[in-house]
């Protein structure tokens, strides 16, 4: 990125400037589509995340419609990050759209069934299926093939989120079968603020944003060393993923072990085998706990953690993912996710379960309601 920002023009433009820009995108374009296994031509670069859930969802829905005007279902799971489940809420209520929502076991991942009995009720009804690749909160691995066969059976395109997946589960777009996947750069060690909605060829997407076509389906002008350093990045992480998730899925199952010793009645959310959920991911809820408190009580050691998905941090409200497992709304609020990364280290895993026993009591001494004992006669 360093190296790119010295080149100053701008991607669109003929000029010397602007073809050297050009040649920094088209090559990281390359780059992300050999790492995500698709062809350069269907990788559209966007904002981040939300900006190519957004445009899937919506684009892929107004083109279906635009097709065939009995298309107005979009199914999606009830545990999806909240880039998907708001463009589709956003739908139903502007757009005419139905909504249906897969439910979940209370492991968090979906039952295959119901979407089965949701498609085969009328199929051509059906504009889209959103499932992600692995949920952001429990670490709960979807089962993407089985999705993909049904959806196949009837023409229907998927999406997927594949944000927590990227860099640390195998993913080939051409091998999996999916119509439209979504990457960010800041989940693989690039910057913020850019991501790419990687959309098969042939597959019709409805501009989101109009102004100039600039990519594919998405209009703006492109951040070239944002880019160029999410392929560096992506490539980074997909090239060393098994070395990577190897050693941090250790250092997951230290952390697990650990805080189940330290805090006997703390409940591991999510798949409970290992090979089911995010080799980072260790979600725990502790009884008798606010998550705020008890995320602040760390961080004051030098514990960073999340009660959710940092798009909802600081709403005082049971995440939406655990409520669609079936967990308590009381216990649920007392619940933290512990991410492990490439970074992290076992120092990092003692130092938690040292600090966390203490700042469990103090939280639960925190929530208990106080008694007040009148002075009166």
């Amino acid at each position: 990125m360093t190296a790119a920002y010295a080149i100053t023009g701008n991607a669109s433009s003929l000029h010397a400037s602007g073809r050297q820009a050009r040649k920094l995108v088209e090559e990281a374009r390359e780059t992300i589509a050999g790492a995500l296994g698709c062809r350069p031509g269907e990788v559209i670069f966007t904002s981040g995340g939300t900006e190519s859930d957004n445009l899937a969802i919506k684009g892929l829905f107004w083109a279906r419609r635009a097709g065939d005007q009995r298309r107005i279902q979009v199914i999606t799971s009830s545990v999806e990050h909240h880039a998907v489940l708001d463009p589709v809420e956003w739908l139903g209520t502007h757009e005419g759209a139905v909504v249906q929502l897969i439910p979940v076991d209370s492991h968090g991942q979906i039952d295959v069934d119901a979407l089965r009995e949701m498609v085969a009720a009328d199929p051509g009804s059906v504009a889209l299926i959103s499932v992600m690749a692995a949920n952001n909160e429990v670490g709960t691995v979807q089962p993407l093939n089985e999705v993909v066969a049904i959806a196949s059976e009837h023409g229907i395109p998927v999406h997927c989120d594949a944000v927590q997946a990227a860099g640390v589960l195998d993913l080939n777009f051409a091998i999996d079968g999916i119509d439209a996947l979504t990457v960010s750069s800041h989940k693989v060690g690039g910057p913020h603020g850019v991501g790419a909605l990687v959309a098969a060829r042939g597959v019709a997407i409805e501009a989101l944003l109009h102004g100039g076509a600039h990519e594919r389906s998405r209009s703006g002008t492109l951040d070239a060393p944002a880019i160029a350093g999410f392929a560096a990045a992506l490539i980074a992480a997909v090239d060393q993923r098994e070395q990577t998730v190897a050693r941090i899925e250790v250092l997951r199952d230290s952390l697990i072990k650990g805080v189940r010793h330290v805090v006997p009645d703390a409940v591991l959310q999510g798949d409970p085998v290992a090979s089911g959920r995010l080799p980072g991911n260790a979600h725990f809820s502790f009884p008798g706990c606010e998550g705020d408190a008890l995320l602040m009580l760390l961080d004051a050691r030098g514990i960073e953690c999340s009660t959710g998905s940092a798009c909802t941090a600081g709403i005082p409200e049971p995440s939406h993912v655990l409520l669609a497992m079936g967990v308590d709304p009381e216990l649920a609020r007392g619940s933290l996710r512990f991410s492990l990364g490439s970074t992290s280290t076992q120092a990092d895993v003692d130092a938690l379960i040292e600090a966390l026993p203490a700042a469990v009591d103090r939280a639960r001494r925190a929530g208990r309601p106080r008694i007040r004992i009148s002075s009166e006669a």
